[in-house]
């Protein structure tokens, strides 16, 4: 099955040696996005809610570059590295998602890129 690289200047550039988004079939495999402004590719300010609302945005510009939006995730991984940030998340979180909710998962980590405190992937499964 063919792959199609998603790419968006509304999202941060990768950092590293990986795409933004790889869209396979319906199914589109989003990459960790951290707080960074897409802009000045420089971690947002204002704290905590700040940087997870920066996280969704980005995620959200990539997913309309696949052809979608937040509504068709399936899956997110949260990764953060202090764990009692976890009620932020899921309140930030009801702003941007309705029920059904998708799946996720919430891990502690020592460290993230740039000094971020969270990051964000996703996997989304887009209408036909």
């Amino acid at each position: 099955m063919p792959r199609e690289i998603i790419h968006t200047d509304q999202s941060p550039a990768a950092i590293g040696a990986y795409s933004q988004a790889v869209k396979v079939g319906d199914t589109v495999y989003l990459s960790g996005q951290i707080p960074l402004d897409p802009a000045t590719m420089q971690l947002v300010e204002g704290g905590m809610e700040a940087q997870i609302r920066r996280v969704f945005d980005n995620l959200a510009a990539v997913a309309r570059a696949a052809g979608g939006h937040l509504a068709d995730t399936v899956k997110l991984n949260v990764f953060l590295t202090d764990l009692s940030h976890f009620a932020l998340v899921n309140q930030v979180m009801a702003e941007y998602f309705q029920e059904p909710y998708p799946a996720r998962v919430a891990i502690g980590v020592a460290a993230l890129p740039r000094g971020a405190q969270v990051e964000i992937d996703a996997v989304l499964v887009l209408e036909e």
